[in-house]
């Protein structure tokens, strides 16, 4: 009966809190590894650094638990921040047709980056749902798409350090964005509270609305989850919904935190947040998982690169150290699903 019991508590931690308890590890040895680890400038640095990539990997959450994937993540974070850069700091002459917009503040360069990334996100949704392309090869061509319209929109320059031959250049993005990016309240960056409300607001839909659970059917069972009534097509343009708009906030705070935005920002964090969700548990094939796996995986691959970099480890052998993370945890990950699910 003990034996039962104790073997009971195993299979939950295991199954329930794996992503937590490698986090814990890897925190305890990287805390005696270096002296500088658990300061309270580097864990406010870490925070800082993992928000951006929590934000996005919440929206890719969305994604993969309908059994999709979203490529295009780090294409729409350029492209939604680099329209609001211009937007912000240049005089714009809307689609050529002589109408004149701009500079503009805060709040309305934040609405036109959401709008960006929305349209983005539908469009992926569409090109999936309606064209019935697979959602890898819709998103890579998008990938594609958007960084070029991101090099167009920017002239493939910076913003606003050198992008200012437009009449009423500001030379810097509004304070407000700037300090979005770059300050705390209460000793926590902004940009961690900024997440967190994405997390919790994206737990609630997903646990307590009809979309949520209809994302969770769609992943796990698409043929009872139409016998069912859900609507998938509309279910998955929801999700790359989602997925563009957190992607587009992502890179707003991103700009913000590095007073710049350009069309190669973001480069790689389209594989960061799904390496963030599986880290987190959500399973590849999708029906299950959840945003507070993948905001844990999001702080596991950003204290891996801290860590990396605290130890002089070279950018060549942090890439090589992420993606054997990513194939191990991956290989975990379906070991413990067929051993403690049957």
């Amino acid at each position: 009966m003990r034996a039962s019991r104790t073997w009971h508590t195993t299979r939950s931690l295991l199954l329930r809190g794996g992503p937590l308890i490698a986090l814990l590890v890897l925190a305890i040895y990287l805390s005696f590894a270096s002296p500088h680890f658990m300061t309270e400038s580097n864990l406010v640095n870490v925070a800082r650094r993992t928000s951006v990539l929590a934000i996005m990997a919440v929206g890719q959450t969305f994604v993969i638990l309908t059994g999709g994937i979203d490529l295009s993540v780090g294409a729409v974070a350029a492209l939604s921040a680099s329209a609001a850069a211009v937007t912000m700091t240049q005089q714009v002459n809307v689609l050529g047709l002589g109408i004149k917009f701009g500079p503009v503040d805060f709040l309305p360069g934040l609405i036109i980056a959401l709008l960006v990334g929305g349209a983005a996100g539908l469009l992926n949704g569409l090109l999936i749902t309606k064209g019935n392309i697979p959602d890898f090869i819709a998103t890579l061509g998008t990938l594609e798409a958007f960084r070029g319209m991101a090099l167009l929109t920017t002239n493939g320059l910076p913003v606003p350090s050198y992008y200012s031959d437009a009449p009423k250049a500001r030379s810097a993005l509004p304070e407000t964005m700037i300090r979005v990016g770059t300050s705390d309240f209460l000793g926590i960056p902004i940009a961690a509270w900024l997440a967190l409300l994405v997390v919790l607001a994206g737990w609630l839909l997903l646990r307590y609305s009809t979309f949520g659970r209809g994302v969770y059917a769609v992943g796990g069972n698409r043929e009872a989850a139409r016998v069912s009534g859900i609507n998938i097509n509309r279910t998955k343009l929801g999700v790359y919904l989602v997925s563009g708009v957190l992607a587009a906030l992502g890179g707003f705070v991103l700009a913000g935190r590095l007073n710049s935005a350009n069309a190669l920002m973001s480069e790689g964090d389209e594989l960061t947040s799904i390496a963030a969700v599986v880290i987190g548990g959500t399973n590849l094939i999708g029906g299950v998982g959840g945003v507070i796996g993948s905001v844990i995986g999001a702080v596991i691959t950003g204290v891996i690169d801290n860590g990396l970099n605290l130890l002089n480890v070279t950018e060549f052998w942090q890439r090589i150290v992420m993606g054997s993370v990513i194939v191990v945890v991956v290989i975990f990950d379906q070991w413990r699903r067929r051993r403690f699910h049957t």
